[in-house]
C-alpha cells in the first residue's frame, strides 16, 4: 500500500501506561508475519529504549526492524505536536526495507487525550484496559472518541476489579458513533486475530 506519499502503511498504537500496548504488539507481530505481511516497529519511550529492547529480546523481528524514539517530553509530543522524529524513523525503515507493507508505531504511555497526527499515521488504535475502570468511555477522551479502532484490553480481569464489561463495551460503542470497538486478552491471545483483521482490512486492503 502507498499512502500519503510514503512507503509502508503506518499504524499508531496509543493508550495509557500499563494498558497493554506492548503486549498487544507482541501478539500482533507473529500473527501478521504469519499472514505474509512484511513489517517493522517503532517504539516511543520518554528517555529509554525499554519497549524496543523488550521486543528485541522476544526475537519477534530482526533487531534492525525495531527502532526506538526517545520523546524526551510528554509522549504525545512526538506523535502529535511534532512527529518529526517518528516520521524520520519510519522513512529510514522504508529506505532500508523497500518491500515493507506495514510499520507499527507504539506511543509511550499517555493519558486519554493522546492522539496521533495524521501526518504520521494512516490509521491508529487506542488501547484501554478494564483495570482502569468502566467509566473510561464515559469520560470521552479524544483517544477513546477519535481513534480508528478502540481496543478494550485485559478483559479477563473484569470480575476481579468490579467492572461490568458488557456495559463498558456498550458505552464505548455509544460514544464512538459507529467506529469499531474490540475486546482483547493478550495473555490468552483472545481477540488478537480480530485486531489483525481490522488492520489488514483498513490499511492493507486484505483480510485473513
Amino acid at each position: 500500500m502507498r499512502t500519503n506519499g510514503h512507503g509502508a502503511a503506518r499504524v499508531g498504537i496509543g493508550g495509557p501506561v500499563g494498558s497493554g500496548k506492548t503486549a498487544l504488539l507482541e501478539r500482533l507481530i507473529p500473527l501478521l508475519r504469519g499472514r505474509g505481511i512484511d513489517l517493522a516497529v517503532i517504539t516511543n519511550d520518554l528517555v529509554t529504549h525499554e519497549d524496543a529492547e523488550r521486543l528485541r529480546r522476544a526475537r519477534l523481528l530482526e533487531p534492525e526492524r525495531i527502532l526506538a524514539v526517545e520523546a524526551g517530553a510528554c509522549p504525545h509530543t512526538v506523535i502529535r505536536e511534532d512527529p518529526t522524529l517518528n516520521m524520520e524513523a519510519a522513512d529510514s525503515l522504508d529506505r532500508i526495507f523497500p518491500d515493507l507493507d506495514l510499520i507499527l508505531i507504539e506511543s509511550g504511555g499517555d493519558n486519554l487525550a493522546s492522539t496521533f497526527s495524521l501526518d504520521l499515521v494512516d490509521y491508529w488504535l487506542f488501547v484501554i484496559d478494564v483495570a482502569g475502570g468502566d467509566d473510561i468511555p464515559r469520560k470521552r477522551g479524544p483517544g477513546v472518541i477519535q481513534s480508528d479502532l478502540l481496543v478494550i484490553n485485559k478483559i479477563d480481569l473484569h470480575p476481579y476489579v468490579g467492572v461490568d464489561l458488557q456495559r463498558m463495551r456498550a458505552e464505548a460503542a455509544a460514544v464512538r458513533n459507529g467506529r469499531p470497538v474490540l475486546c482483547t486478552n493478550c495473555r490468552a491471545d483472545e481477540g488478537i486475530a480480530a485486531v489483525a483483521d481490522a488492520l489488514c482490512d483498513a490499511v492493507l486492503y486484505r483480510g485473513a
